[in-house]
């Protein structure tokens, strides 16, 4: 985790479930991240990677699920997972002219790994998403290069997950860090510097009470979200409940940033969502549509010239890539008990949206742009949020 602020170091604490350990979405057993960041004065750009799980994807499939809020994108990918319900590769975030060569790359890193593929098997469906980080960033001189690429994917293969080892012992699951860094380099949110930001729930499920049993059982599931934010108005800003964007604006200078307050929103937003919660890609897809609400909850009125998409994941039933059985028995959630899945969803991307404005910095990037931080502002509007 960088040494930057998150959202709960400010006292403010969103949500009434319990995040986990590291509140991240690497808290999710086997999942890893890591980012490369190009940021050179007008070059404000990068790369984030997410592995799904700690072994091969390709050869070990995990669920998957899309819920394309608002379908202002240039993914790469997603039209498979929505048909299948399955991920095959690590799943890439850029900026949206870097889209086809992050492909590439990961399919160049998916052929290393896997010979099979395009021989004696199929070919290979490689997930990429953007969002446009042109403001601040010259995305015109597409400066993210293979070897950024390669270079995340290696990152995040070897970065440590909370995978319990041999002797069944829990590992520290490598934290995340946020704001400007990889893929958020160049992003704003709210007209404020945004970027990736991240925050998990503990899901408690309840499980059937035996014969002679006086109280159920209860079983213990995570549930991450990781975001990439590029989207909002800075006077729709929300924190905790709180209209506080007029009084971030009113605390800046009037000068041209000020002013663009009335322009149309034309951000995007990333939201990729992994759990260890046992479901079917039907489950999977209605606990990503929850998303939105942690949207909604910031300020987000999901604007026209904005790319919401949800990717989310689940590692508990996986396809084996070689599978020759006739049938699969997958164990999944009761429905009665999908209210837990969707709190959990609203919560942690509520707090992770925030986590990715508090823990930006000021920025300059091409052509004079800026943008401000939110940590800069939060101290002194601190006594609004806490009444």
């Amino acid at each position: 985790m960088s040494e930057s602020k998150r959202i709960r170091d400010f006292g403010i604490v969103i949500g009434k479930m319990k995040p986990g350990k590291m509140n991240c979405l690497t808290d999710v057993p086997g999942v890893k991240v890591a980012h490369v960041t190009v940021s050179d004065g007008p070059v404000q750009t990068g790369v984030t990677a997410i592995m799904p799980r700690a072994d091969n994807v390709y050869r070990h499939k995990v669920m998957g699920a899309v819920d394309v809020i608002n379908g202002f994108g240039k993914s790469i990918g997603l039209m498979q997972v929505e048909e299948l319900g399955t991920i095959e590769t690590p799943i890439l975030l850029t900026n949206t002219l870097s889209v086809g060569l992050a492909a590439d790359a990961l399919v160049e890193y998916m052929l290393q790994e896997n010979p099979e593929i395009g021989t004696v098997t199929g070919t290979v469906n490689p997930l990429v998403c953007e969002c446009n980080d042109g403001y601040l960033n010259d995305i015109r001189g597409r400066h993210v290069t293979r070897v950024h690429v390669l270079e995340a994917i290696e990152r995040a293969k070897s970065a440590a997950s909370c995978d319990p080892g041999e002797t069944g012992a829990a590992i520290q699951p490598e934290a995340v860090s946020e704001g400007s860094v990889g893929a958020g380099a160049g992003m704003s949110c709210y007209h404020l510097k945004g970027g990736i930001g991240t925050a998990s729930r503990i899901m408690e499920v309840s499980e059937s009470i035996q014969e002679g049993e006086k109280n159920p059982s209860s079983s213990a599931f995570t549930l991450g979200v990781l975001v990439l934010t590029n989207f909002g108005k800075r006077r729709d800003l929300i924190i905790d409940g709180k209209k506080i964007g007029p009084e971030v604006t009113s605390l800046e200078k009037m000068d041209r940033q000020a002013l663009m307050q009335d322009a149309p929103e034309k951000g995007s937003v990333i939201i990729v969502m992994g759990m260890n919660l046992p479901v079917s890609e039907r489950q999977l897809k209605r606990i990503a549509r929850r998303a939105v609400v942690g949207l909604v909850r910031t300020g987000s009125y999901l604007g026209t010239g904005s790319g919401d998409v949800v990717l989310a994941f689940s590692t508990a039933n996986g396809t084996p890539h070689f599978d020759e059985a006739g049938f699969n028995t997958w164990q999944v959630l009761n429905e009665d008990k999908m209210d837990i899945p969707f709190r959990a969803a609203a919560e942690a991307t509520e707090e992770a949206v925030l986590n990715s404005l508090a823990a930006a910095a000021y920025c300059q990037g091409r052509d004079g742009h800026y943008r401000v931080a939110l940590k800069d502002y939060l101290e002194r509007i601190l006594p609004s949020l806490k009444h």
